[in-house]
């Protein structure tokens, strides 16, 4: 009997150590990385509880949602709960922000999200100088009616707003300006690395503003500029392109961000998807 208990002690220890070694991620990032629903886009036009499903088999359980194709917030959150997923960030645009707050409210809180990220703003031809002013008041305002609902305001760049402006950047001004105790950030590394900056010395400038990153890559030879905008087979398996994740990682670890994001644009994403998680534990 006793020989018994001691093989099954020992067959229960190998099979934990097997099970923590297989979910293990590098010394860069020691927990196992979310995923943008806007990733699996296609999919989940098609098939919302299938394509979680999808996303769990890789190990993912942590979704930032850009979009509820075409579900209530109740219904993603009963989908979610099911399969041991959750949502720690909401993704929504800015006329939903500025017209639909309370319904905002409401449906961050039903899917249990800590942050609701907003990634863009409203600007013609060359974001300017005034966009900006416009964009400060705006944050301002937003992150102050989400922390008073228990809710973190973050913005994600999106490129156009690095243009040149005094000794940095139209972003260092929209930073530099909002309140930090109600606007943070959500460093997307492709959209500063796009407009030709590094996201490693934007994560040193500003280590306590950034609390979410996206994870992504830029295809080699590509030249960024300021439009925001690049065609999404210039998304690539992270460690292929031009990015240097490991330096970018590095950084991170030591700024105010909580949770990291695969997010990957390009039409072969169940491809690619998981050769990025590979990578990523191989750091």
């Amino acid at each position: 009997m006793k020989k018994n208990i001691c093989l099954s002690l020992l067959l229960c220890v190998l099979a934990v150590t097997t099970f923590a070694q297989s979910n293990r991620f590098g010394k860069l990032l020691k927990e196992t990385p979310g995923m943008v629903s806007y990733t699996m886009r296609a999919s989940f036009a098609k098939d919302v509880p299938g394509t979680l499903d999808k996303i769990k088999a890789l190990g993912i359980t942590n979704m930032e949602m850009s979009s509820l194709f075409g579900k209530t917030a109740a219904e993603m959150r009963k989908y979610l709960d099911e399969r041991g997923m959750r949502c720690s960030s909401y993704g929504v645009r800015y006329n939903a922000l500025k017209d639909n707050m309370d319904s905002v409210i409401r449906d961050a809180k039903t899917l249990g999200a800590e942050f609701v990220r907003l990634s863009g703003v409203p600007y013609k031809g060359t974001f300017t100088l005034e966009d900006a002013k416009r964009t400060v008041d705006d944050f301002n305002q937003f992150g102050r009616k989400l922390k008073a609902n228990g809710l973190t305001f973050v913005y994600h760049n999106h490129g156009f707003e690095f243009q040149p402006y005094q000794n940095g950047t139209l972003f260092d001004y929209i930073v530099q300006n909002t309140n930090p105790d109600d606007v943070s950030y959500e460093m997307d590394i492709l959209w500063v690395f796009h407009p030709g900056h590094d996201p490693e010395t934007l994560l040193k400038k500003y280590p306590k503003r950034f609390k979410l990153m996206h994870v992504k890559d830029l295809k080699k030879g590509i030249k960024g500029d300021f439009s925001g905008s690049t065609p999404p087979e210039n998304d690539v398996t992270l460690g292929t392109g031009q990015l240097n994740l490991p330096a970018i990682l590095k950084a991170a670890q030591k700024t105010a961000i909580k949770y990291y994001y695969i997010e990957d644009e390009s039409p072969i994403v169940e491809q690619q998807v998981p050769l990025s998680i590979a990578y990523l534990k191989s750091l």
